[in-house]
């Protein structure tokens, strides 16, 4: 609870001749961009092109690792050891890395996607690869990770500053968790719902849970999605509206 909030969105999910979210409509109103890596979605053109975008918007850029699944857009689990999790996100950290070079900008921070993402929340040895291959290829990236998850222990353990992040969009379960997707009422597609979460949890460190009970959360950093059909309408609408609440829309890297 504070001043200020990281304004986040999932970004460079296109890839070939398949045309995915708003990206440049929505880079003016967050504070950190997080750019898929070819696995779940993406490729070397559109990597090569958000990085670029983020430039151009002063928006800090962060690796979005994923399981290596185009068809299932990384939202399906793939079974995996430790070590192979590990491998995949230094692959996908390090090619994201290589386009952040020749455009002399640097990567503050990585959050990983989908399956991926909720597999590391739950599970610790998952978790600890993650955070793992983050540290051994920059111990000065920041780790986001679902507030309270098992990705945030790890992420703190071995030293790295983490962000606990929480979800415009998605409902949460009574123990923190999210709504599974498959399951009904996992989104909120009421906008004015949406931004009521979203100050209820940056104000006040709480959220309702589909219970009904007011469960305490951090809030570090919110996720915004950028594929629904008014993601730059609700943008706009939630930047305002915590801006005139005196919240700063500031990136987690940012001094």
């Amino acid at each position: 609870m504070g001043n200020r909030i990281d304004l986040n969105c999932d970004m460079g999910e296109s890839f070939g001749v398949y045309s995915f979210g708003s990206d440049e409509k929505l880079m003016q109103y967050i504070s950190s961009a997080n750019i898929a890596c070819g696995a779940h979605a993406g490729d070397p053109h559109v990597m090569n092109h958000t990085v670029q975008l983020a430039k151009q918007y002063n928006v800090f850029i962060g690796a979005h690792p994923g399981f290596p699944d185009l068809a299932g857009f990384g939202r399906r689990m793939i079974e995996c050891s430790p070590t192979e999790i590990y491998q995949m996100v230094v692959y996908q950290i390090g090619s994201l890395q290589a386009f952040c070079t020749i455009h002399n900008v640097s990567m503050t921070h990585v959050k990983p996607h989908g399956a991926l993402y909720n597999f590391a929340a739950r599970n610790q040895e998952a978790a600890n690869a993650i955070a793992k291959a983050v540290y051994d290829l920059n111990p000065k990236l920041i780790l986001f990770g679902l507030a309270g998850s098992e990705l945030i222990a790890a992420g703190q353990a071995i030293g790295l500053q983490i962000a606990s992040e929480v979800f415009a969009d998605r409902t949460y379960q009574p123990d923190g968790s999210l709504t599974p997707r498959s399951e009904k009422g996992a989104l909120i597609e009421d906008a004015t719902e949406a931004v009521k979460q979203v100050r209820d949890m940056v104000q006040h460190g709480v959220v309702e849970a589909v219970n009904g009970e007011k469960i305490a959360i951090e809030a570090d950093t919110v996720c915004i999605h950028g594929d629904g059909n008014h993601a730059t309408e609700f943008v706009k609408l939630l930047t305002d509206t915590l801006v005139d609440a005196g919240i700063a829309i500031k990136s987690i890297g940012e001094q």
